[in-house]
């Protein structure tokens, strides 16, 4: 084979711009990557001659089609859908369906692309894939919710399968719409197989599975500290969000001996100074699950606690920080201001919750910075045990399922630890995770040859 000329890191970046018009988050995403990618491939010629970053960096397929739903009153509404399907290079297409009216076909491109790292840093046989709909489930009555997954799935199920794609939850896609999802797809399938994880337990679901990425960020950040010497006792920290992912965060922390200062949503946060209790995290979880409210709600519920309208929780003092809300929600602003305030490590709960320029500071800081293809791989990690477990028609105890998450989070502590480690003992685990990652992907689809 011929070797190819190399091109320097701008003109790679250069090029996806150019083949992505219109799509900054996917771009944003690749050139993240790229960045740390450059250097390590610079003297491995097969990386080059294969092409395997920009190979990596163009999805196997965009699926896009549209989904005519009926609403409560009579009305044909129309919403738009896509499912991107990355890589399969180490295991079926796996990650989750997120309904937002932000959803865009560069939104799920990025979390499809983040995803095939995230998922090889598990150790587990996942490739990377993402789907979703600018559907918002908000206001929504459970019959329009589910008339809208049945007719999503009537025309996605043609592209998933327990061996090609297994879809999950995200933003706006829980236990609820799973199970809409599932039942459709049972419906027109006639086969009962692990097509979607997060299900319920009555129906092939696993243990854990909600807690998994929530807890998976705290025991990510617990072990970074360890490398200090350094525990969460007594320590205080700022979440962002108030879902599933930050509120299981919180609990954690909790247990661990921290203390959680604030929660969040799109509305403004919450500073509670008197710090979260596990009764009034059950409280959130009930508010948002059940009532579906607003986080605004807990100041006037709990005494002493704040509401901050329109603001994020970034100026707040703390140790330890877990943006674990959306994309881009930590700005380099708000990382100059987390680490004049003496923040010695965030831990990303959500997907590239922090710019690029957030990135560059904390990297620049030194301090202790966790990305989220790392740092909140728990939950489909436990997403790949809820596949295993339907494979084989069997159900793993609690204490079997929460010994394995903190073994593969410790394993992707290590891995990030193995790449991202240089000669004065600092790691970068942006660094270490993007380079672990694209090598088992990378490595495999040289295997296979030009495919």
């Amino acid at each position: 084979m011929a070797v190819t000329d190399h091109v320097d890191l701008n003109t790679f970046v250069e090029g996806v711009k150019k083949r992505n018009p219109g799509q900054p988050e996917f771009v944003q995403a690749v050139t993240e990557v790229a960045e740390d990618i450059f250097d390590f491939i610079e003297d491995k010629e097969q990386y080059h001659e294969a092409q395997i970053l920009r190979r990596i960096a163009e999805p196997d397929r965009v699926i896009s089609f549209r989904v005519c739903w009926q609403d409560d009153k009579g009305n044909i509404r129309v919403q738009r859908a896509w499912r991107v399907q990355n890589n399969n290079a180490i295991g079926p297409y796996k990650g989750g369906i997120r309904f937002h009216p932000s959803v865009t076909e560069s939104v799920l491109k990025f979390l499809a692309f983040e995803q095939t790292f995230k998922n090889a840093l598990t150790g587990l046989p996942m490739g990377g894939g993402k789907g979703g709909s600018n559907f918002n489930p908000k206001g929504k009555s459970d019959g329009e919710v589910m008339r809208f997954c049945q007719s999503m799935m009537t025309e996605l199920y043609r592209y998933i399968g327990a061996d090609i794609d297994v879809p999950a939850g995200d933003i706006g896609v829980g236990a609820r719409e799973i199970g809409y999802l599932f039942g459709q797809y049972k419906r027109i399938s006639n086969e009962f197989t692990g097509v979607l994880t997060g299900k319920g337990l009555e129906y092939g679901g696993s243990l854990i599975r909600t807690e998994a990425t929530g807890y998976g960020a705290t025991y990510f950040l617990q072990n970074m500290l360890a490398t200090k010497g350094q525990t969460l006792e007594g320590k205080t920290a700022v979440i962002s969000g108030s879902g599933n992912v930050a509120t299981h965060a919180a609990e954690k922390v909790t247990q661990l001996g921290g203390k959680v200062l604030t929660l969040s949503d799109s509305a403004g946060f919450i500073h509670d100074p008197d710090g979260l209790t596990q009764e009034k995290i059950d409280w959130v979880k009930e508010l948002k699950t059940v009532r579906r409210g607003r986080i605004s709600d807990y100041a006037d519920h709990f005494t002493g606690a704040s509401f901050h309208p329109g603001k994020t929780p970034w100026g707040v003092p703390c140790d330890v920080a877990l943006p674990c809300a959306t994309q881009n929600e930590l700005l380099g602003v708000d990382a100059e201001m987390l680490i004049k305030n003496g923040c010695i490590a965030v831990s990303e709960g959500a997907n590239m919750p922090t710019n690029l320029d957030g990135v560059h500071i904390f990297k620049k800081a030194k301090i202790l910075f966790a990305p989220g293809k790392a740092a909140n791989a728990g939950g489909v990690a436990v997403s790949g045990l809820e596949m295993s477990q339907n494979s084989a028609r069997i159900s793993w105890k609690e204490e079997e399922l929460q010994r394995l998450l903190l073994d593969i989070m410790a394993g992707i502590h290590s891995r990030c630890q193995e790449y991202g480690t240089d000669s004065s003992g600092y790691c970068d685990y942006v660094k270490g995770a993007n380079i672990a990652g694209f090598k088992k992907v990378a490595d495999a689809m040289l295997a296979y040859g030009v495919v």
